[in-house]
């Protein structure tokens, strides 16, 4: 694979003005046909195979005027001290905001009065009126959410205190600032890493073209593909921060190379053959992560891996063939490894791999492989036990999808959540559904009674409305309120008691039940994702354990590899649950409600920080597979991988860091724990594992590290990451080179 690279690093330098037209074309060709696709329609939710699906699948059948899959909206009215929502005016005021409500859009399937439905509070103070709409939140327009929110800006003119709860007005956060901070981080990172604008500028040049085709791709096929706006977001977020990566290894190489005095020919091939192969197999592993959440079997988590899986891949093809032809570009301005630009005081060369005696200047990442090498123990200990500290969060661990009750304080949302909480209870956040599907009752009303009368009688059900049943009398819908929160570990219980009690029902009555909604919906979500997470992890790790093996040509290498990767992502969960769950620090991020920790955290952080994990691991511990092959002993193959390897993971890490920190600002508590376990996890597993742990363990297997059993070794391809075929490619193109000069 090295020659074949160093073949295409040469030829995009060489034909360079072809490489970048292709780029620039397909770049216009995506931006058209983004700009010219269809509006799309925002993308359906679906979970197959879960039960609360089921329910909504034989509604939809059955009762589709009942719209049970629609987004709902929850308009809650308080009224002055001293008055009530009965009073006269109020009453017809409240009347009047219900009715603008069921008009102001089409999408309204049907808005209820308080009066009717007898939604009013026992001390006459507060009230809420249900509005359910005939499409999901996620394809509701934000024409509609305007129209709601006008109507009830327009009430509260009158003095009563009017807020909107449900998943109504649930929209995207905007993360269009986040994007920019993260790119700002990561140009100061690469011009300190550089020296030189032209050099720092690449990376940023091609991550930000990479995204470009990306993202205009995705928007262009997102009508066909049914394709949501977290799509993209994913894909941006990932996109940018392997595209800066990738190409900042390629540049950092080429200086490398020209620092030791090859052409930039030469340069551009060997950075590409050497640093390439490495960025190849590292878009390998953050491509099976991704591609992988299939697994999980939820429609809308597949094509967001499968989109930012895609745009991994564009951004290794733009570092192989658009970087080595930029650098042509650049010509003589980007400047061999040591050299400043003028403008951050150069002019004068340093002697970056020479010292007085000829010995490679000890940079701050040799002297801290030295002192790992020789203090192996020390610095193993106190790494996994740091990890370990910071894992033990993760025994109390409790998961579940933020409802209102997570929202900001400031935020109608939660106000109304807590206004309903206070007013008729907890449980009236989040009713379940239940629906009994009668067909095989030889008396559905009276089938329907039983349903309503066994579920009365269990735990935490505070009331159970009469069943409402279908034009056909097949179906019935029962709204359940539980006595406690909807993300409580109580409304959980209820939901599988209610299941327990379907044999006993069906038995009885001959009906059949399904428990459904929104608290039930996000209970088998998390139910589902946990029963995922396992085989993910197994197929994931498994297929990129087996990678390794290739790459690294050594069983223990890998095997390490994904130990400490594990163990990261396990102190960074732990990070997560004391931060948003126990509430340490929350004010410093900004935690304004704790609560379990959002289901997709773990299998999505498995995913995205397995794949970025990996890059560091590859690009570091190739330059010491590099070293050790080429003749040095193991612990100073350790040094010589850190002396040119460190500095340039480090940066990379700092910019992932950036761009997933800049989450933490968002209003989003969703976004914001997303932000910051990805944050964090990077920071441990590079600074912590790949920094620390890795060179301590390689240091203490000494050559026992690179051993490969014989029939393995035969029978797998060898990719010479490493780059030992170069030497005779190079050799040869020299003598091809002398020839041409004779004749």
């Amino acid at each position: 694979m090295a020659t074949f690279l160093y073949k295409l690093g040469k030829l995009a330098f060489r034909r360079r003005h072809f490489v970048a037209l292709i780029w620039v074309a397909l770049l216009t060709l995506a931006g058209v046909g983004a700009a010219s696709a269809p509006t799309a329609a925002s993308s359906s939710f679906s979970i197959p195979g879960t039960e609360a699906q089921k329910a909504f699948d034989l509604l939809e059948k059955r009762a589709p005027e009942a719209s049970a899959d629609g987004a709902s909206a929850r308009v809650v009215f308080k009224a002055p001290d001293g008055e009530k929502v009965t009073d006269k005016a109020n009453k017809a005021e409240i009347e009047k905001t219900v009715a603008a409500v069921k008009s102001g859009s089409d999408q309204v399937a049907r808005a209820d009065s308080p009066f009717v439905t007898k939604t009013v509070s026992k001390d006459g103070s507060t009230a809420y009126a249900s509005v359910s709409y005939k499409v999901t939140s996620m394809e509701l327009t934000d024409d509609d959410r305007d129209a709601l929110e006008k109507t009830t800006d327009n009430a509260r003119d009158s003095g009563l205190t009017v807020e909107v709860g449900g998943d109504a007005l649930q929209a995207m956060p905007e993360t269009g600032s986040t994007e920019i901070i993260g790119i700002a981080v990561a140009a100061v990172v690469l011009v300190i890493t550089f020296g030189s604008l032209i050099a720092a500028g690449l990376p940023l040049i091609t991550a930000l073209i990479g995204v470009g085709i990306g993202v205009s791709s995705i928007t262009a096929l997102a009508n066909a593909l049914d394709l949501g706006t977290t799509t993209s977001t994913l894909a941006m977020m990932i996109g940018l921060a392997v595209g800066i990566d990738y190409a900042l290894f390629i540049v950092s190489r080429y200086r490398g190379e020209l620092a030791e005095g090859r052409d930039r020919e030469e340069a551009a091939g060997r950075a590409v053959g050497t640093a390439g192969s490495a960025v190849v197999f590292a878009g390998l592993t953050v491509v099976i992560a991704l591609v992988g959440l299939a697994v999980v079997n939820i429609p809308m988590l597949t094509k967001m891996g499968f989109a930012a899986a895609g745009t991994v891949v564009i951004a290794v093809l733009i570092a192989l063939t658009l970087i080595p032809a930029l650098l042509g570009y650049a010509g003589k301005r980007v400047l061999p490894a040591g050299e400043k630009s003028r403008l951050f005081g150069g002019g004068k060369q340093k002697a970056a791999d020479s010292g007085s005696a000829g010995e490679p200047k000890q940079n701050m990442g040799t002297r801290w492989a030295r002192f790992v090498v020789r203090r192996p123990i020390a610095v193993l200990l106190v790494g996994i036990v740091g990890l370990g500290a910071a894992a033990i969060p993760v025994s109390q661990l409790e998961l579940g999808l933020p409802d209102d009750g997570a929202q900001p304080t400031s935020t109608t949302q939660r106000k109304a959540y807590d206004l309903v909480s206070d007013g008729f209870g907890p449980g009236f956040n989040g009713p379940l559904m239940v629906v009994g599907d009668l067909k095989g009752a030889d008396d559905p009303k009276a089938a329907a009674g039983e349903i309503t009368k066994t579920i009365s009688k269990l735990d935490d059900v505070l009331t159970v409305a009469p069943p409402m049943l279908n034009k056909d009398k097949d179906t019935a819908i029962i709204s359940v309120v539980p006595s406690s929160k909807p993300s409580g570990i109580e409304t959980e219980d209820l939901v599988h008691s209610i299941r327990d009690s379907g044999a006993q029902i069906k038995s009885d009555s001959g009906a059949e039940i399904m428990v459904t909604g929104t608290t039930a919906m996000n209970i088998d979500v998390s139910q589902k994702l946990n029963d995922a997470l396992l085989p993910y992890l197994a197929l994931v790790v498994g297929l990129a354990f087996l990678l390794l093996i290739i790459v690294f040509r050594s069983i223990l290498v890998p095997l390490k590899a994904a130990l400490g990767f594990l163990l990261s992502v396990l102190a960074a969960l732990g990070a997560v649950v004391a931060v948003f769950q126990w509430g340490w620090l929350g004010s410093l991020f900004g935690v304004e409600q704790t609560g379990p920790i959002m289901s997709m955290m773990p299998i999505f952080m498995v995913g995205v920080v397995f794949g970025l994990a990996m890059d560091y691991e590859v690009f570091l511990v190739t330059r010491m597979r590099e070293a050790y092959v080429h003749g040095e002993r193991p612990g100073q193959a350790i040094v010589t991988g850190f002396r040119h390897g460190a500095r340039v993971v480090s940066a990379a890490a700092v910019i992932m860091i950036a761009v997933f920190a800049g989450f933490i600002g968002s209003s989003e508590q969703m976004v914001k724990m997303i932000g910051f376990g990805l944050a964090i996890a990077v920071f441990f597993d590079a600074f912590v594992v790949r920094m620390a742990l890795v060179p301590a363990v390689l240091a203490l297997l000494g050559k026992k590290a690179w051993w490969l059993p014989k029939w393995l070794d035969r029978a797998l391809p060898n990719v010479d990451v490493e780059g030992e075929g170069l030497r005779t490619v190079s050799e040869k193109d020299a003598d091809t080179d002398r020839e041409l000069a004779r004749v």
